[in-house]
């Protein structure tokens, strides 16, 4: 895959701020999840597989790119959601423009609606290959390995900030900044999961893929300041600016991922005290959500 590009949106907040555009790769409205899905693909397509089976929201960018390279092959696939968040969204409309076969569960049930569920099929015959929410796992977490590494090819910065969900982005980010000594400072800026336990999952993440290493604790700096009103809900401030960046930049945000992470970091940024360094975001994607938070 060909790196996605960085742009210079010039001064911001008194710091030079970049966008890494990860929203422009070119499938199915690109993000995060579409780098981690292509790594995930490698594996199935060199197996003897005819299904995928995923979890997520209705939100979910994963479930959308999952479903869409699934349906590019002809595979079955199979998301396994929560009830507690199940509405309409482009994302969850797409899903079912894929042809992926959708099932809600209380959040409560999902480990074993999903047990159940690969039982099943492997029983009708059929071999499935499941993929954990969010693309979680060495896999996802080696996606973004690799894009820290493209961004080390790509400039210098003092600061990295991201959206911070399921764990692997941030996971992966870290993981290359320990493997080549970086020295700017990764800020995962939480969209639902409070401390401690939202950073206890990335330092999972970054456990499980490199081991113990000294330096991981002071690199993993996860913010749950910014969550607002919780997983797939914005606030005024949120929506303000997203409609600003999408007026001055012409790049859409969305208020369950990149614009919570985006107003988190200014709200950080400020607090902070930060002034003239050379700020990257990290837009992970999320086009379809934007469309979900136009009013009128």
């Amino acid at each position: 895959m060909e790196y996605t590009p960085v742009q210079n949106l010039g001064l911001w907040n008194h710091n030079t701020l970049y966008l890494k555009r990860e929203d422009l790769i070119p499938y199915s409205f690109g993000g995060n999840k579409a780098r981690k899905g292509f790594l995930f693909f490698k594996e199935i397509d060199k197996g003897n597989f005819d299904t995928v089976v995923t979890y997520g929201s209705s939100h979910s960018n994963h479930c959308r790119v999952i479903a869409n390279m699934a349906a590019q092959r002809g595979m079955k696939c199979v998301i396994i959601g929560p009830d507690e968040v199940s509405g309409e969204t482009f994302n969850s409309r797409m899903m079912k423009f894929f042809g992926a076969e959708i099932i809600t569960v209380p959040v409560k049930r999902v480990h074993e609606t999903i047990e159940n569920k690969l039982q099943e099929l492997r029983t009708e015959g059929m071999n499935p290959y499941f993929i954990s929410g969010g693309g979680h796992g060495n896999i996802g977490t080696e996606a973004y390995v690799q894009c820290y590494e493209e961004i080390r090819k790509q400039g210098a910065f003092d600061y990295i900030f991201f959206a911070s969900g399921t764990g692997t982005t941030h996971a992966g980010l870290v993981c290359g900044k320990v493997k080549h000594d970086g020295k700017e400072i990764i800020v995962g800026i939480s969209i639902a999961r409070r401390n401690p336990r939202g950073r206890n999952v990335v330092l999972e993440s970054i456990q499980e893929y490199m081991g113990d290493d000294e330096r991981i604790e002071e690199a993993t700096v996860f913010i749950d300041d910014y969550i607002g009103d919780g997983y797939g809900k914005g606030n005024d401030e949120i929506e303000q600016i997203i409609n600003e960046v999408l007026l001055k930049y012409g790049i859409p945000l969305d208020s369950t991922y990149t614009g919570k992470a985006f107003w988190g970091m200014k709200k950080y940024i400020e607090k902070e005290n930060i002034v003239g360094k050379k700020i990257l975001f990290i837009h992970t994607g999320g086009t379809p959500l934007f469309f979900d938070d136009i009013k009128g």
